[in-house]
C-alpha cells in the first residue's frame, strides 16, 4: 500500500503568474492523467489556514506547486526538496489567518501536529515556476503558461515515485 500524498496549488490567480500553482493542479485532475488512489490534489490557492488544517489528515508526502521567484528566466522550473518543516521560517506574520502562507504554514506544521497527536509529512517537495509577471490581472504570461505541461509531468512523475530522487532540480520549459 502507498502512502498517502497530498499535491497542493499555491497562489493568487488575480495577480498574473502567481496563478500558477492553481493552474497547474487544475491540469493535473483534468481527464488522461490516472492519478494514484493515494494522492490527492487540492487548489488551496491563498488559503494558507486551509492548507494547515489539511495536512493534520496525514500525508508521508507534501507536493507544493507555487511561483518560486529564483531569479532565472520567467518559465523556468525547479524541482525543491525542502527543509524540514519545523525548520522553516516565516516570512510574515505567523498567526494572521488570512496571510498564512505555506513558509508560514510549515513553521508551524510541528506544533499543529504535537497538539493533535499526528505527523508531519515526512518529505516536502516544491515544484516552482519563475514568474514573469505578478501585477494585477488574471491569466499567466507565455512563458509560465507554457511551462505548466511541464510542470504537470513532474508532479507525476513525484507522486508515483515518491521516494525516487528527480534527475534535474531546474529546467527551462521554453527550450526544447
Amino acid at each position: 500500500m502507498s502512502s498517502r500524498v497530498l499535491v497542493a496549488g499555491i497562489g493568487n490567480v488575480f495577480l498574473g503568474d502567481d496563478g500558477f500553482g492553481v493552474e497547474t493542479v487544475r491540469r493535473l485532475t483534468g481527464p488522461g492523467h490516472g492519478l494514484p488512489e493515494h494522492v490527492e490534489v487540492v487548489d488551496i490557492g491563498v488559503r494558507g489556514v486551509h492548507l494547515a488544517y489539511q495536512l493534520l489528515d496525514g500525508y508521508d508526502t507534501l507536493v507544493l506547486v507555487d511561483a518560486t521567484a529564483r531569479g532565472a528566466a520567467p518559465g523556468t522550473l525547479y524541482l525543491i526538496e525542502a527543509a524540514e518543516p519545523g525548520s522553516l521560517a516565516p516570512q510574515g506574520p505567523v498567526l494572521d489567518g488570512h496571510q498564512m502562507s505555506p513558509d508560514a504554514v510549515l513553521a508551524l506544521l510541528d506544533t499543529l501536529c504535537a497538539g493533535t497527536g499526528t505527523s508531519p509529512p515526512r518529505r516536502i517537495w516544491v515544484v516552482g515556476c519563475e514568474p514573469g509577471c505578478l501585477e494585477e490581472g488574471i491569466g499567466l504570461s507565455a512563458p509560465v503558461a507554457a511551462a505548466v505541461p511541464e510542470a504537470v509531468r513532474m508532479v507525476l512523475d513525484l507522486v508515483r515515485h515518491p521516494d525516487g530522487e528527480p534527475l534535474d532540480h531546474e529546467h527551462n520549459a521554453t527550450a526544447n
